[in-house]
């Protein structure tokens, strides 16, 4: 009599939560595939916000409501007055006065002038804030200067830059750069000092000249602090534009509101703060275009 072997047969794969013989049960059931959820878009989660406002505008111009610190909503326009006026001051056909179809001519001009002050303050403020922010010599040197200059307003300078450099674009436009040239010097002078010196000892075992580390090593790892001073800067650089406009000058947008200040036209005033606005957001977009596709893929967002 011989003994039957004995055979033992691989068990099948068995899915979790289910039974080594059976189906499913109720009590656990079969898992089901997750699927992403789509992400929703930028542009649509920012409409709320400038949707309520206008509503918030439209009923208190019509209403006449009364808001904290005294603002009479009354002596607003209505969002569709601003509306048609801006319309005709880009293309006319409207009204057809005085304002008609000037809005290219006031915009380059700002522009122009918000340009060169912001370019002037970043060819100043950036080898000036690496240089304080890679030498503590020069750093205890400027720095006491920098901080007692710095809070002075830039209105308060206007006066100054008339008598001294006289009506016209240039004193707009070193305000502007005064505007400018503290929030690129403070955040570079910050990035280059937070650089890791694990980075620079790095940069100097593979045999990288001091020069080429700076390039090379500290402006990158600075870059996101850099262009958070850069973006404020520009930002800065469109309100004091109102400022350096409203003297002297018969063209830009600042002169525009001077203008219609003067003749008590509240639709073009905030006409012309609504394309400040515009300008200060496409420039912003702007510059961010630039620097992403100047730096590839480095981070250049705090």
């Amino acid at each position: 009599m011989t003994a039957t072997p004995v055979t033992h047969e691989p068990a099948d794969a068995v899915a979790p939560g289910t039974p080594a013989g059976g189906a499913p049960t109720a009590s656990t059931p079969p898992a089901t595939p997750t699927v992403p959820r789509r992400a929703t878009p930028g542009w649509l989660l920012a409409l709320p916000v400038p949707a309520v406002i206008l509503l918030g505008w439209h009923f208190g111009a019509v209403h006449g409501w009364t808001l904290p610190f005294g603002i009479r909503m009354g002596y607003l326009p209505e969002p569709l007055d601003v509306g048609r006026r801006l319309v005709d001051f880009a293309v006319g056909g409207i009204y057809d006065d005085s304002f008609s179809r000037t809005l290219w001519q006031h915009l380059l001009a700002s522009f122009l002038r918000v340009m060169q002050g912001f370019l002037l303050a970043l060819v100043v403020a950036v080898p000036l804030g690496v240089a304080m922010g890679r030498s503590r010599t020069v750093f205890r040197m400027l720095e006491p200067t920098v901080n007692l200059v710095r809070p002075i307003p830039v209105t308060a300078w206007a006066p100054l830059a008339l008598l001294l450099i006289g009506f016209g674009d240039r004193s707009t436009i070193f305000l502007v750069f005064l505007a400018a040239a503290f929030p690129i010097l403070l955040n570079t002078i910050t990035g280059v000092r937070q650089v890791p010196g694990r980075l620079l000892e790095a940069a100097a075992m593979l045999g990288t000249p001091p020069r080429q580390a700076l390039l090379k090593v500290v402006l990158p790892a600075a870059a996101p602090s850099i262009v958070a001073g850069m973006r404020i800067a520009l930002g800065l650089a469109w309100v004091i534009l109102v400022v350096g406009e409203t003297v002297g000058i018969n063209t830009g947008l600042g002169a525009l509101i001077t203008q219609a200040r003067e003749q008590s036209r509240t639709d073009v005033i905030v006409v012309g703060m609504v394309v400040i606005g515009l300008a200060g957001f496409a420039t912003d977009r702007l510059l961010m275009l630039l620097l992403k596709l100047g730096l590839g893929r480095r981070p250049i967002l705090t």
